[in-house]
């Protein structure tokens, strides 16, 4: 009796664990080499061979996907004429909402500012929300500026530094800038569908 309680009580913690675990999702890509061989990857791939065959949608779900610092994003859109819903995207992706977070290369706060731009961006606490979101929103608009408000090329520019952009005007063959620019990306459409 005590066993087969026993047993219910572990099949209910697995069941419990597995419904909270998160949804994966994944965009599926193919090609098909010079021998005829089929090749699909679900990573972002590194050769313009391969071609989108599942375009799944991605759910905006998380702990901290709230609509705490809107307020201060809204202000920060205002202020530096950069659209609402792609700061939100860039938040979520550079810290998930959260305003303590600190990168291995030290960039703090929500938006991920690296200690050597502060002073330029008026930031003297990185982890104060509105600081942060108004220094980062600040210094998105310079980079849309710069690269004629070309999205990726300004998100490419806030992720590996403006320096990074290629002298042709494209997104640096960097797989975690290239990752950045697709996350922010989809972030932001999703947020467009509503």
């Amino acid at each position: 009796m005590i066993r087969a309680h026993l047993i219910q009580l572990i099949a209910l913690t697995v069941l419990l664990l597995c419904a909270s675990a998160p949804v994966l999702h994944a965009d599926i890509y193919m090609y098909v080499d010079k021998d005829g061989n089929t090749c699909f990857t679900n990573l972002v791939p590194q050769t313009p061979r391969y071609k989108v065959i599942i375009k799944e949608r991605k759910r905006f779900f998380g702990p901290r996907s709230t609509s705490m610092y809107d307020t201060y994003i809204r202000e920060a859109s205002r202020i530096h004429d950069v659209s609402f819903l792609l700061l939100k995207a860039i938040v979520k992706v550079e810290s998930n909402f959260n305003p303590k977070a600190v990168s291995k290369k030290g960039a703090k706060g929500l938006m991920q500012i690296m200690p050597s731009n502060f002073r330029e961006l008026g930031i003297k606490d990185p982890f104060d929300p509105r600081e942060n979101i108004m220094g980062g929103a600040r210094y998105f608009r310079q980079l849309l500026d710069r690269f004629n408000n070309n999205i990726h090329l300004a998100l490419a520019a806030y992720n590996a530094g403006p320096d990074s952009i290629e002298p042709s005007g494209g997104i640096p063959r960097i797989p975690e800038t290239e990752d950045y620019v697709r996350k922010v990306m989809a972030y932001y459409e999703m947020l467009q569908e509503g």
